[in-house]
């Protein structure tokens, strides 16, 4: 089982640990993509801060993450499990798994990433700032820049089992499966139950708190069917529609009766 993760926009701190080994990282057929995106966006935040935080979209008041990218190849290094925050990865809490389900999320997590493309949990990064959205002066939209690698890079990562797929839509731009890998995945909406409405805070909660409970299971489900049947089991109200036609993804829905 392969879980697609969105990353959170806020982040830990880097903190003093050793600096970033980018030929350490996983999936190494991004690794040019990757020194890409990093080239320029330590360029870009090591000049104009007013540009710099224009072409990043942030406000004045994170006007200090065009200061830390700016030093990202010296920044100490962290996993990326530590790295990410939010109410996703709260729900998560990959610190609190057991040894056993740790190994589990070392081998299925993928976060997708602005600038590192995408990384497993245990990959060491520096904290930064650098949304899937950013249209960089040079290398212009990062969800189109990282679309070529990662159809060649994805796939084999997938290997032959289940895609769970949580990204959020800026995030899946970046790779859509197709063809044969598209059948064994399925992504995931979080409804209320009682109106039928999409949920937002509830949603990456509820999302969180699902690949937990399948981490902690050992549950290894091989299809979506296989992963609805699971979920069941594990209590939660799921419901599914299989696709029209081959080559589409599975979409569940998953009902909650409480969206704070």
């Amino acid at each position: 089982m392969l879980v697609l993760l969105p990353p959170s926009e806020g982040k830990a701190s880097s903190g003093r640990g050793a600096p970033l080994k980018p030929e350490s990282l996983s999936l190494p057929g991004l690794a040019e993509a990757r020194e890409a995106v990093l080239t320029e966006l330590v360029e870009l935040c090591s000049g104009d801060e007013d540009k710099a935080r224009e072409v990043l979209g942030l406000s004045e008041g994170l006007r200090g993450e065009v200061a830390k990218n700016a030093e990202l190849r010296t920044a100490g290094a962290r996993p990326a499990g530590e790295i990410y925050t939010g109410v996703l990865y709260d729900a998560l809490g990959l610190a609190s798994l057991d040894p056993a389900a740790k190994r589990r999320a070392a081998r299925s997590l993928l976060v997708f990433s602005g600038l590192w493309g995408a990384v497993r949990v245990t990959d060491r990064i520096p904290s930064y700032r650098c949304s899937m959205g950013v249209k960089l002066p040079g290398l212009g939209a990062l969800g189109a820049h990282w679309r070529t690698p990662m159809a060649s890079v994805l796939p084999e990562a997938a290997g032959d089992g289940l895609v769970l797929d949580l990204r959020s839509a800026a995030y899946a731009a970046a790779w859509k499966p197709k063809g044969e890998v598209a059948g064994r995945t399925a992504t995931v909406r979080v409804l209320h139950a009682p109106t039928r409405k999409v949920v937002s805070h509830f949603n990456k909660a509820t999302k969180g708190r699902i690949v937990r409970s399948l981490l902690s299971a050992g549950a290894v489900p091989g299809s979506p069917a296989e992963l609805v049947e699971a979920l069941r089991d594990l209590g939660y109200v799921v419901e599914a529609a299989a696709p029209a036609k081959a080559g589409q993804a599975w979409s569940l829905d998953v009902l909650v009766d409480e969206v704070h």
